[in-house]
């Protein structure tokens, strides 16, 4: 089990293979600090490290995933010189988010959403990298930077990953707002819960599932298809069969055909059972 450093805006609670990251600075809504970007790249170098660790499940305290950037950030950057030869602060600001939004995006990890109540801006932003997005009742998204003033600067490109160009820029030009139901209409969730309850039982259920997944193949199936529309589509087959043979001769390949031979769960699977958060813990 990874031993975490210390954390002043986040709760980490680990269940078998389960990582639990709770965005916890309820009084700003779980606005997204230079801290808590710190934070939150720091624990997903660690469990790169860590096979222990399958799924990671990130939510928010206080009834809010996260209400975007933090005002007292901004208003730092805004006290600071930007000394000539030196990148001005709002870049540092900007970019340091994007840089562990990009981590989070491409970890070997499964992650996990549960959007409840503020789902705003960086909060928007990470609920796009998401492997699996599901809506609470309260849920309520948005891009709000253009009617603020500023740019969806490094979330807009996940964005366009996530649900298209031509909804996007609906959404980010006109800065509008929109609930759980519409946000699985467009794509953004996989699922709308429309209770408490609902939500529980289906991030329960992707916990179930993930726990019957190889986990080395379903990293690797993720690294794979991240890079589906980045490279041409020859070589990336060529080395997704080599992959596919390695696959199929490695430990995981054996164990995996010799467990349906033998109508049996495969050994990844017998693990203890992970114990789902309850959507009202923080609240």
């Amino acid at each position: 089990m990874t031993d975490f450093p210390q954390s002043d805006t986040l709760a980490l609670e680990q269940h078998s293979h389960v990582l639990h990251v709770t965005l916890s600075r309820p009084e700003a809504r779980n606005a997204m600090s230079l801290a808590m970007v710190a934070e939150l790249s720091t624990v997903f170098s660690e469990i790169e490290q860590d096979p222990g660790i399958r799924a990671v499940v990130l939510r928010g305290t206080g009834g809010h995933f996260c209400a975007g950037g933090d005002i007292k950030d901004m208003a730092g950057a805004r006290n600071q010189p930007a000394d000539a030869g030196e990148p001005d602060p709002f870049y540092r600001l900007n970019r340091a988010f994007g840089e562990m939004i990009q981590q989070v995006n491409q970890s070997s990890k499964v992650v996990i959403a549960v959007l409840e109540g503020a789902v705003m801006g960086g909060g928007f932003g990470l609920a796009c990298v998401s492997d699996l997005a599901f809506a609470g009742p309260t849920a309520r998204f948005g891009l709000p930077e253009t009617s603020l003033g500023v740019i969806p600067a490094q979330i807009a490109p996940f964005v366009v990953e996530r649900i298209g160009l031509t909804q996007t820029r609906r959404l980010a030009l006109l800065g509008l707002r929109l609930d759980g139901a519409e946000a699985c209409q467009l794509g953004l969730v996989h699922q709308f819960c429309n209770s408490d309850e609902s939500l529980t039982e289906a991030l329960q259920t992707a916990l179930d599932q993930i726990r019957r997944c190889a986990p080395n193949a379903t990293a690797a199936t993720k690294a794979l298809l991240h890079r589906v529309g980045h490279e041409p589509m020859g070589g990336l087959l060529d080395d997704a069969a080599k992959q596919f043979a390695h696959a199929i001769r490695s430990d995981e390949g054996a164990e995996g055909t010799l467990a349906f031979m033998q109508k049996r769960p495969p050994v990844w699977a017998e693990t203890d059972h992970p114990e789902a958060a309850d959507p009202a813990r923080g609240h």
